[in-house]
């Protein structure tokens, strides 16, 4: 049973983040330091939890180290993973380490000691509803204080100028495969949960990966090295064409700069649309050195003769499913069904943005949509809202339809939230750069591109000098 409301200070916040994963955790952290301003995030879960059923040991980030919460908007911050590592005096192992790519577990580390040391982050709260108040000209956000079973312990309220969302996202499941994932006891996951089943799946009779993303090679590489060589027993099936390397280029690597994201933001909305479902091989691919271990583990097991029992199978569509488990295929190309008989299934078949009606059931007469019915999202990562609303509501990682490919990438994570803090103040705490990449996107970009550096005049040296 809860208790009462309780009503903070009537003087309002300027900022309120729902949720706390990496995306908010790095505007918890680039705001910090700045004192005039009053912040507080709230997270249900009881502390930093970042995907923790894709920890399998050795799999490592697709982005650089330098990709942490703040170092491409302030190098100097002490929320920095460099200084993550000094404060553990790890940091001459780590330098001696040479990686540029570091292990997803020390990532999840690295967050949760930033977390650890935010007094405005408070786990352990679920906020239910958001709403304007028009006389007072704020924004009320009503939560509840959640106890270490999850009941719900007591109810709150604050007041506050602007909000950011940073829920994140959630396990997609298609359609004809939901009743299996939601049948009691029945050995279907999603790939967030895999590590807690591991130990079950690895002991199945036959298994079958779905999905040929990261996280459908990762965990079909954790099977295969530990399943008997000759008796792999294992079905790997993917809808795309192939099973595709990542586009990790450095000048296909530039979709993935604020150039860019400035660029797809002033698209028309169709053209938006068609990019983002023509650009999967950006952030939706393998990273090669995944896709050269899985082939290195295949290689290995034919030394002694014979080929390994996996089956690595692209192009094919999962029409249906029963509860057998039996998984009725269709390959694309070839317009032929057949049907696969199987004891385990995990689904790596991604995540979609989790949705915001029932935060925002109290916004949405307030809210501007486009023509699919999404919400609008300007270039400074703030939903459109009629004019009568002052304050500001601002998203994090719920905006792919508005600013493309970059949006779930945590390489841009630190430059959109030095974004949004300097909209907020209406200053520039955190100065950022004009230009950020060789590639000039369109014909007609004014004010993103500035002119080329004038190189130097260089003084000769004189005889004798």
């Amino acid at each position: 049973m809860t208790t009462p409301p309780h009503h903070e200070p009537p003087a309002p916040r300027d900022l309120v983040g729902i949720g706390i994963g990496p995306f908010n955790l790095s505007l918890a952290a680039l705001a910090h330091p700045l004192a005039e301003l009053d912040t507080a995030f709230y997270e249900q879960r009881p502390g930093f939890d970042w995907h923790p059923g894709l920890l399998i040991d050795g799999a490592t980030l697709q982005v650089p180290f330098l990709a942490d919460l703040v170092t491409l908007a302030d190098p100097a911050s002490p929320w920095s993973f460099l200084n993550y590592l000094k404060s553990c005096d790890r940091l001459f192992p780590f330098y001696f380490a040479e990686r540029f790519h570091i292990q997803r577990a020390e990532y999840d580390a690295y967050c949760r000691w930033v977390s650890g040391n935010l007094p405005e982050l408070h786990f352990g709260h679920q906020v239910d509803a958001v709403r304007w108040n028009a006389a007072d000209q704020v924004f009320e956000v009503d939560y509840t204080r959640l106890g270490k079973d999850g009941a719900g312990e007591a109810l709150g309220r604050t007041r506050t100028r602007n909000i950011v969302l940073g829920v994140g996202t959630e396990p997609y499941v298609p359609e004809p495969l939901r009743p299996l994932v939601e049948a009691p006891g029945t050995p279907v996951i999603h790939a967030a949960e895999y590590l807690r089943h591991r130990t079950a799946f690895l002991a199945a009779g036959h298994i079958t990966v779905v999905g040929a993303g990261q996280s459908g090679a990762e965990v079909f590489l954790d099977l295969l090295r530990h399943r008997p060589v000759g008796r792999e027993r294992i079905h790997w099936l993917a809808r795309t064409e192939a099973f595709a390397p990542m586009e990790y280029s450095k000048l296909g690597l530039e979709h993935f700069t604020p150039d860019y994201t400035r660029y797809f933001h002033a698209l028309a909305e169709p053209v938006r649309d068609g990019l983002v479902s023509a650009q999967w091989q950006l952030h939706k691919g393998i990273d090669a050195d995944t896709i050269a271990a899985i082939h290195d583990e295949l290689y290995r097991r034919t030394l002694q003769g014979g080929w390994p029992d996996a089956v690595l199978t692209p192009g094919v569509h999962v029409r249906t499913a029963t509860s057998g488990i039996e998984l009725h295929l269709e390959h694309v190309q070839q317009n032929t069904r057949s049907r696969l008989a199987t004891d385990a299934v995990v689904l790596a078949t991604g995540y979609r943005e989790r949705p915001l009606g029932r935060i925002l059931a109290g916004l949405e007469h307030r809210l501007s949509r486009d023509g699919s019915g999404r919400p609008r999202i300007d270039d400074r990562f703030r939903l459109v809202l009629d004019r009568a609303v002052t304050g500001s509501v601002y998203v994090q990682n719920a905006e792919l339809h508005t600013h493309g490919v970059g949006t779930p990438d945590l390489g841009l994570a630190a430059w959109r939230s030095a974004t949004i803090l300097n909209s907020l103040t209406g200053k520039e705490p955190y100065p950022l750069p004009r230009r950020t990449a060789f590639t000039t996107f369109g014909l007609r970009q004014p004010g993103l591109i500035p002119p080329t550096r004038r190189p130097m005049d260089l003084t000769p040296l004189g005889d004798g000098r």
